[in-house]
């Protein structure tokens, strides 16, 4: 069995999340799913929790981080190929998100970013191994 990893995230407006993650190519499990919760399905592996303020703070006594101005995290994902990583990169822009950075190619790895609704980062990025700096 391979680990999973579940990210959960405060979401504002938890119908225009879905949308939004639904756009860039995630899933929604009904089963997980209710008026205060949404998991969002990226692989076997990777779920994405989006929790209104209220749920997400049944978790937590923090106060949630206000993430349009305040980085908390970059979330990564790792994609096929440079062109899936230009597509759902896209897909994040056309779907109401923005790209905080240029896009970076090093040769080895390219990468881009984007911001959600809520202004969670996230990166996706492409890395071919055989083409890794030795030294």
């Amino acid at each position: 069995m391979k680990p999973k990893i579940f990210i959960n995230l405060p979401v504002s407006n938890l119908a225009k999340s879905m949308d939004f993650y639904t756009a860039i190519g995630f899933t929604n499990n009904k089963h997980f799913t209710d008026e205060t919760a949404a998991c969002m399905v990226f692989s076997e592996e990777i779920y994405v929790m989006l929790l209104t303020h209220a749920k997400f703070s049944e978790f937590t006594t923090k106060e949630i981080a206000t993430t349009s101005t305040t980085a908390a995290a970059i979330l990564s994902l790792e994609l096929k190929d440079n062109e899936a990583v230009n597509a759902m990169a896209e897909k994040a822009l056309q779907a109401g998100g923005k790209e905080p950075n240029e896009p970076k190619d090093y040769g080895f790895m390219y990468l881009r970013g984007f911001e959600d609704l809520d202004g969670h980062n996230w990166e996706i990025f492409y890395m071919d191994m055989s083409q890794m700096p030795t030294s």
